[in-house]
């Protein structure tokens, strides 16, 4: 319950940042925001035990990502599964701390902008070159990990009810 509350936040946070900071083809924002990617990426030790339901949530939040702010149907449904396994097997393999989370989340970021990036290339969906995946890359770690830093605190500090297993 508490995973749907994060990620309905942080689509809702990601939509109005949006509108705040705004990002088109040909007019790069200073800060990009990726909000549900990095609320996505920090949930998987609490569905540890029903990575079924995870997994499920996680598409179901790409399909609504999908919906609200790129009109692509299953693009970042299936993005955000290849990141949702990336988190199962970075949190199967290291127990995370402030420091690991951040080279996590800047890993998370580079991986879904590149194969955003990518797959907009091939396709040719919207002209985009290798500079401004680059800039969007480097212009939406800050905002993102500051957010991803205070929802790790938030998970942390929730009160042991809530917890099925503890991220540290």
């Amino acid at each position: 319950m508490i995973g749907i509350i994060i990620i309905i936040v942080s689509l809702l946070v990601d939509g109005l940042l949006s509108n705040y900071l705004p990002f088109m083809v040909n007019d790069l924002s200073l800060f990009t925001p990726l909000f549900t990617l990095v609320s996505i990426s920090l949930l998987y030790p609490y569905y540890r035990k029903r990575e079924k339901h995870f997994f499920i949530m996680i598409f179901i939040t790409g399909m609504v990502y999908d919906l609200f702010y790129t009109n692509l149907v299953f693009f970042n449904g299936v993005l955000f599964l290849l990141i949702a396994c990336f988190s199962k097997k970075v949190f199967h393999t290291y127990e995370m701390d402030y420091l690991k989370l951040i080279v996590y989340l800047i890993l998370v970021i580079v991986i879904y902008e590149s194969v955003t990036g990518l797959i907009l290339f091939t396709f040719h969906i919207v002209p985009i070159t290798f500079s401004r995946v680059l800039y969007k890359i480097t212009h939406s770690l800050i905002l993102n990990i500051i957010y991803g830093e205070l929802v790790y605190l938030i998970l942390n500090k929730l009160p042991k009810k809530y917890k099925k297993i503890s991220i540290n």
